[in-house]
């Protein structure tokens, strides 16, 4: 009977799922295993279902087992396709990673393709990298009342934790906090120090919309300056919107009424 691990879909927890699946099929020999996450499950037949006890201590171990044995490449393809937003995500990186037993060199694992699972990791990291990479670009800032700079986005995948590096390493001597309105978590960086993640809403929906006057000023500005350049017959919205979709404008100052 096949046994189907269900966890809550983020990365803790998916690699909770996997340690207990993994443990399953390695240490005790089990069958066929599988991983599910709460509120998204489609009941199968013949199938034995376990709520898993995510932890930390889990998720670390998953972490080493990956980076000892598979590599840093490996680590890195399999965390972002975990920050993906399909459903089956967790079987195909659970069977990446008992593929990368059967073969010689476990730490060229990403490169047997032909592995439908394997496959698929790669198609679901790369689908977050492109993301993750747009983001970089679209992000905007704007200055709160109290000079914290705020931003906010949608993103489709979970591509927080990859973006925020970006700019704690770019902002590091600025207190900022980024905003995931999707999954409902952000990033905060305090000038100087590292930054963190947390999650839940309540404390960005108080901050969003309350900008500083300064911040007002150059917004202002900034719309006057790029009415007074534009060339009214030379515009082409289509074109425009193949470079930056209107699915990015909404979040960026440049787009916010005055």
């Amino acid at each position: 009977m096949k046994k189907i691990y269900v966890c809550r879909d983020e990365v803790t927890g998916l690699l909770s799922a996997v340690y207990d699946a993994w443990r399953a099929v390695v240490v005790d020999g089990a069958g066929e295993c599988g991983i599910r996450f709460r509120g998204c499950i489609e009941q199968e037949l013949f199938c034995e279902y376990t709520e898993v006890a995510e932890s930390e201590k889990k998720a670390a171990a998953v972490e080493r087992l990956i980076l000892r044995n598979l590599g840093w490449y490996a680590y890195k393809m399999l965390y972002q396709a975990a920050l993906s937003t399909d459903a089956l995500k967790g079987d195909a990186i659970l069977g990446t990673m008992l593929e990368a037993r059967e073969i010689p060199d476990s730490r060229r694992i990403m490169d047997h393709l032909g592995n439908a699972q394997v496959e698929k990791v790669f198609e679901l990291s790369r689908n977050v990298g492109d993301e993750v990479h747009r983001w970089l670009q679209f992000l905007r800032f704007g200055e709160l009342e109290n000079g914290i700079m705020f931003s906010k986005f949608e993103p489709k995948n979970r591509v927080l934790t990859c973006v925020a590096p970006h700019f704690a390493d770019r902002f590091c001597l600025e207190n900022w906090m980024i905003y995931d309105e999707t999954h409902q978590e952000y990033a905060v960086h305090e000038a100087g120090k590292q930054w963190v993640l947390v999650t839940g809403g309540e404390l960005a929906g108080e901050l969003a919309g309350r900008f500083s006057d300064r911040e007002l000023v150059f917004r202002e500005l900034w719309h006057k300056f790029t009415d007074s350049i534009a060339i009214e017959e030379r515009k082409n919205p289509g074109c425009q919107m193949g470079h930056l979709p209107l699915w990015y404008r909404k979040n960026m100052v440049e787009f916010m009424p005055v």
